[in-house]
């Protein structure tokens, strides 16, 4: 009966956060461009560029991850800083490719915020909804802190 509740106040968290928000930033809008191909193209290119991936593990029902998505990620401030220092990419961990990379880096909670170096290893995690600033943070302390 407890579990009942708590996936009713879950699910109603849910709808009244994804009420109202933008499906997807236009091509209009700054932020983070995410990189569109598979999992290896991004590692190749993590690799080429000499650049960390940062990997936006998320759900299509989770409210938090449309928040990210529709109130971080478009701030000009957020792309600026990820652009310039990642590869980005995002990927639904319960659709295609998403599953076998939910599988290899255990996700157990969305939205779980990877730091991936190029030879695939997890060089930071974070979950949970992060503020522009606090994701700026999160990415400055991948840089400075492990030398990626």
């Amino acid at each position: 009966m407890r579990l009942l509740k708590i996936l009713m106040i879950a699910t109603i968290g849910t709808v009244m956060v994804s009420a109202g928000l933008p499906e997807e930033p236009t091509k209009e809008e700054v932020g983070i461009q995410f990189f569109d191909g598979t999992w290896d193209e991004a590692l190749a290119l993590s690799k080429k560029e000499g650049k960390p991936i940062f990997l936006d593990a998320y759900a299509s029902w989770c409210g938090p991850c449309k928040v990210l998505k529709a109130r971080v990620f478009t701030q000009s401030n957020v792309g600026d800083y990820y652009n310039a220092n990642f590869i980005n990419v995002k990927r639904d961990m319960e659709r295609g490719e998403g599953k076998q990379l939910a599988k290899k880096y255990r996700v157990t909670a969305y939205p779980s915020l990877f730091f991936i170096a190029s030879d695939g290893s997890v060089v930071k995690k974070a979950v949970g909804y992060h503020d522009p600033e606090k994701l700026i943070s999160l990415g400055k302390s991948v840089l400075t802190a492990d030398g990626v």
